[in-house]
């Protein structure tokens, strides 16, 4: 397995452009089921999630090609419903392959999703929704036993504005006989995203960005080509690293209005914020001042994705401040590795108290999840020293040669294998 190796004490400056969000091109991918014709997505990171989607696709029929960043997608010998176990386990995104396989061929087994520990993430919401829907569900042995054909459209309320399950019941609906209304839906961009490309294939979805999403089922979709929305927390993480260590860090391609609530507190913490056309900058030229308090919420709120790089500011900055995690409940794994690397954080249930320290020093960690472990690169950038993060495959999930991303910003990052 390969490890990164940091040396830590640059200031970052640069500018780098961010390619398509990665929890915006997978849901996209598995809409592709949705119908028979070549499809075509445009601007698409590298990254493993990414490959495992369609090595799944692959196992269900479709012909796949992955060139130059754009991903061409057959699905007019798609002939299979069963999402392979082994796969399932690597992709929490798989399990929204239900929706689209459900609506294209009316049945599914799908296996219990694997992904990033960093919850329990039940998937009570969508089972309650597509039942809605008059699909049969059966749970046997880790695996999910779907029967759809009496799919139809259904009126629904979401328990929690859960992003899967709004993505999973707007393709279920896409091809169901009658109106689908979903109440309670996340308005995450993705979803906005989503939203358009089903349109684009010929949908007729509205609503999604707000509460109420609305799906007219018709009977069939084409193809078409589509670039999907950039990487908001890519976007996020190196504007964060640019506050951590100084500089100034320019992300071209990023959507200013999915950013805010991050830009809204690098600005408390006194960077100063730049943004013209498609290019945000961060200039830090000072340590940072910490946040008192701040919690993770559904969009618009801030993004739990981005909850870990935020920890690493605050440890480096001065004063004390509090985070409330309230999407899940395991995300506090990286403050065992920041700890050792001298930061000064207290943890109870979902809070965490930093007090911030003048400097960090380097150490050997792991990173335990994509995002706690691209925080750690952050906190590396940082640190005194030098610093190995193990644990790399995590970051490879979401992050297109993350080494590559902070060269290009003057930090100093190898990957040994």
């Amino acid at each position: 397995m390969s490890r990164l190796l940091i040396k830590g004490g640059n200031e970052l400056n640069g500018e780098v452009t961010v390619k398509a969000a990665k929890n915006a091109v997978l849901p996209i991918l598995a809409a592709t089921l949705l119908t028979e014709d070549k499809c075509e997505i445009e601007n698409v990171p590298h990254i493993t999630d990414i490959s495992n989607m369609l090595k799944i696709l692959e196992t269900l029929g479709s012909k796949v090609r992955f060139e130059d960043n754009v991903i061409t997608v057959d699905n007019a010998n798609v002939n299979k419903h069963n999402v392979p176990n082994d796969l399932a386990k690597e992709l929490r995104s798989s399990f929204f392959l239900l929706g689209p396989i459900l609506g294209r061929m009316h049945r599914a087994v799908v296996a219990y999703p694997g992904g990033c520990d960093i919850g329990v993430r039940p998937l009570d919401i969508h089972i309650k929704g597509l039942r809605e829907m008059g699909i049969g569900v059966e749970e046997s042995h880790g695996m999910m036993y779907c029967d759809g054909s009496r799919l139809k459209g259904a009126n629904v309320l979401l328990d929690f504005p859960s992003v899967g399950a709004t993505e999973n019941l707007m393709m279920a609906a896409a091809l169901a006989k009658g109106k689908t209304r979903i109440a309670n839906a996340a308005k995450e961009p993705e979803i906005t995203d989503l939203q358009n490309f089903i349109n684009a294939m010929g949908g007729k979805v509205n609503g999604a960005g707000s509460s109420i999403i609305e799906v007219e089922g018709v009977q069939k979709l084409h193809g078409c080509t589509y670039r999907p929305i950039p990487d908001r927390i890519v976007a996020g993480t190196l504007l964060i690293a640019g506050g951590v260590c100084g500089g100034k860090v320019t992300v071209k391609g990023a959507v200013r209005e999915h950013l805010e609530p991050l830009l809204f507190n690098l600005n408390k913490c006194t960077c100063f914020i730049d943004s013209r056309g498609d290019k945000i900058s961060v200039i830090s030229q000072a340590r940072p001042r910490n946040l008192d308090k701040f919690e993770t919420q559904p969009y618009p709120g801030f993004p739990t994705d981005l909850q870990s790089q935020m920890m690493v500011m605050m440890a480096v900055s001065e004063g004390t401040g509090v985070i409330v995690e309230n999407i899940f409940e395991t995300r506090f794994r990286i403050v065992r590795e920041l700890i050792k690397m001298g930061a000064k954080i207290t943890v109870k249930d979902r809070t965490a108290v930093i007090r911030g320290v003048k400097a960090l020093e380097g150490a050997a960690v792991s990173a335990m999840d994509l995002r706690g472990g691209a925080a750690l690169v952050i906190a590396g950038a940082k640190a005194e020293g030098y610093t190995t993060v193990d644990g790399v495959e995590h970051i490879d999930r979401g992050y297109e040669s993350i080494e590559t991303l902070f060269t290009l910003l003057g930090a100093e990052v190898k990957r040994l294998r």
